[in-house]
């Protein structure tokens, strides 16, 4: 890196941290990754870490925004939730540093208490969206690990629930019986078309049809593609009728283009849910800034 940054956007999450030095125009210099996260550092790691990422050109006074898992309990410094119903946080505490250069901010994270839920990070996407489109009303889907449903108005986070849908797909084609059924490639549209009609029409069912993947292999001899579409129908289809008076009959914005935002988007049509997909790639970023030039204004 040439040029001297005015500023720094860090996404810091669990396994992996993203940085991007930023230069007075609010254009990144560059983006710096890192499998630099939570899991892997302590406390007094964190500081280390960033200095020797973003190297020695530095100006005497250098703001760090943060976002993510660097704010949890167990991170750099716990950044407390803000309570739902509420607008996306934009300041956070100041972290004490040894280097006198580092004014570091770390973002909190948003919590609701009936039903009890979290997001750390999510919260900063959905800032970035929400200075993209200010006026919408509606439901955010953030496909992830933990996928989130985000009830949006007034420009404030009215409530969201969370899913471990893409965690029990690891889990369950990693570590279960289904592993067996699932190597290799591909993917068949209707078969997955057709697992998410069968548990959002029977919920019940779910752990009952999942096994009834293996047995499907094992006697028929049907292909991993399949099974692997399957496996991903169900487990979104049961995710959607749990999500229900979310989506229905809402204006629906699916942060992602990738292949999982993809399947959200077409098990969504199926059930005549128009969704919009949207590129989440800087959004994250988008955030970041907002947040920057709050907390400039504060000072």
């Amino acid at each position: 890196m040439t040029d001297t940054p005015q500023w720094v956007a860090a996404d810091w999450g669990t396994s992996h941290l993203r940085l991007w030095p930023m230069g007075g125009d609010d254009r990144p210099l560059q983006r710096i990754d890192s499998d630099q996260g939570m899991s892997r550092l302590t406390p007094g790691d964190y500081e280390p870490t960033l200095l020797n990422l973003l190297g020695d050109n530095l100006p005497d006074t250098l703001p760090v925004i943060i976002c993510g898992m660097a704010g949890a309990r167990q991170g750099w410094a716990e950044a407390p939730y803000v309570e739902t119903p509420c607008a996306v946080p934009v300041g956070g505490p100041r972290v004490a540093t040894c280097d006198p250069r580092l004014r570091v901010h770390i973002l909190p994270g948003i919590s609701q208490m009936r039903p009890p839920d979290v997001m750390r990070g999510e919260e900063t996407q959905i800032g970035g969206f929400l200075a993209r489109e200010p006026d919408f009303d509606g439901v955010l889907c953030l496909p992830g690990t933990h996928n989130k449903w985000v009830h949006i108005s007034a420009k404030e986070v009215v409530s969201f629930r969370t899913f471990m849908t893409g965690e029990m797909f690891a889990l369950l084609s990693g570590q279960s019986v289904l592993r067996h059924s699932l190597g290799g490639d591909g993917w068949d549209e209707a078969a997955f078309a057709e697992a998410v009609s069968d548990t959002l029409s029977r919920p019940a069912a779910l752990t009952s049809s999942l096994f009834g993947l293996r047995a499907d292999s094992l006697l028929n001899g049907t292909g991993a593609a399949v099974t692997r579409a399957r496996l991903s129908g169900l487990l979104i289809g049961a995710e959607l009728a749990a999500a229900r008076p979310y989506w229905l009959g809402q204006d629906i914005v699916i942060l992602g283009e990738d292949t999982v935002a993809e399947a959200y988007r077409a098990a969504l049509s199926a059930q005549g849910a128009a969704a919009r997909l949207m590129p989440a790639g800087d959004i994250t970023l988008a955030g970041l800034t907002a947040a920057y030039h709050h907390l400039k204004d504060m000072t």
